[in-house]
């Protein structure tokens, strides 16, 4: 799976770390002093990644918790996201690392116990609930059966009620948190696309009733589970095909499993915009029509946004969803 194995020297005794090397035993390892002296010190094509792979194992220096941007999550609370790794192991079309990093490498943090301690300082200074969120750089569960870090945190969370934390995902891997106790400020979200997006756009992610048989099986759990439709990408169907999407939702679960349900157009910032031109000229995607909206990034024009969102929401409610279960991602009111 990976082309080769890059280790800092600071972590190489680290009980994840010897876990992991030792699963990917054919793999070639080689000992460095710090992972910044290799991950995008030379620019390496992001798709690249399809034949030349390779895994970093690091520890995170600096800020390790950071404020989300502004209209991130649902509720008026403050939000933060953790990093945990850099870049993913899938190829999503519209992904916005591709412009963010100089490589597609995966780097995976380890010292797990630096970032719940900072996160532990912000729950105690803040006086109200508070929101934590992975999956911004690296999806949360694709390789969790791997890394297992997933147990420290629940053991965390569980002595923190007025914390919330979210696991952002594509995959259906819930191997790593299926038989922990579900815990009423932990979610696991899934991203949902219709069939025909997933397939078009979303390469290596798991299937769309993949996704929603690991749902059902978290929920029957007792897990609370979250949904976001974004990217929503325009297509001559694209409304009829999320009815479709909703319809097939109320075979595995019912609008009252759902915590949230979160609805977000694509978007791009610029660099990323002209990545995605590179890497794939010919994706139906680029049909647009987009322009340079009102936070500099890339879009579709207001009035068709909210026409998409509008009408998605519409169905939403229509099939038992209630109003204070959706929201609109990264738009102004």
């Amino acid at each position: 799976m990976w082309s080769k194995i890059l280790i800092e020297d600071n972590v190489k005794e680290h009980k994840q770390v010897k876990t992991i090397v030792e699963r990917f035993n054919k793999s070639p390892v080689q000992y460095i002093s710090s992972y910044e002296d290799y991950f995008q010190k030379v620019k390496k094509p992001y798709l690249q990644k399809r034949s030349d792979l390779q895994l970093i194992l690091a520890q995170k220096k600096g800020s390790l918790v950071k404020l989300t941007p502004a209209a991130y999550g649902v509720g008026n609370e403050a939000h933060y996201y953790f990093i945990h790794a850099y870049n993913c192991i899938y190829e999503c079309q519209y992904c916005y690392l591709q412009g963010y990093f100089q490589s597609p490498d995966i780097v995976l943090f380890v010292n797990h116990d630096e970032i719940i301690e900072e996160i532990k300082q912000i729950y105690n200074d803040t006086k109200s609930e508070v929101w934590f969120h992975a999956g911004e750089f690296s999806d949360s569960l694709a390789l969790s059966h791997i890394t297992e870090e997933w147990p420290m945190y629940w053991n965390a969370f569980s002595e923190m009620p007025n914390a919330y934390l979210e696991l952002r995902t594509k995959s259906a891997n819930i191997k790593s948190i299926e038989n922990l106790q579900p815990l009423k400020n932990i979610i696991v979200s899934f991203s949902l696309s219709t069939d025909s997006a997933i397939k078009e756009y979303d390469s290596k992610t798991a299937p769309l009733k993949a996704r929603l048989s690991a749902m059902q099986k978290l929920i029957q759990k007792g897990f609370k589970v979250g949904i976001h439709f974004d990217p929503i990408i325009v297509t001559d169907t694209v409304i009829s095909e999320y009815t479709q999407l909703i319809e097939q939702m109320s075979e595995y679960f019912q609008p009252k499993d759902i915590s949230y349900i979160s609805i977000g157009v694509v978007r791009f910032t610029k660099d990323v915009y002209q990545q995605v031109q590179k890497n794939y000229p010919d994706s139906p995607m680029l049909g647009g029509p987009f322009y340079t909206s009102f936070d500099n990034k890339v879009r579709y024009s207001r009035p068709l946004r909210l026409h998409l969102l509008r009408a998605i929401e519409s169905q939403l409610h229509k099939a038992g969803y209630k109003e204070q279960q959706v929201y609109l991602c990264m738009e102004r009111d």
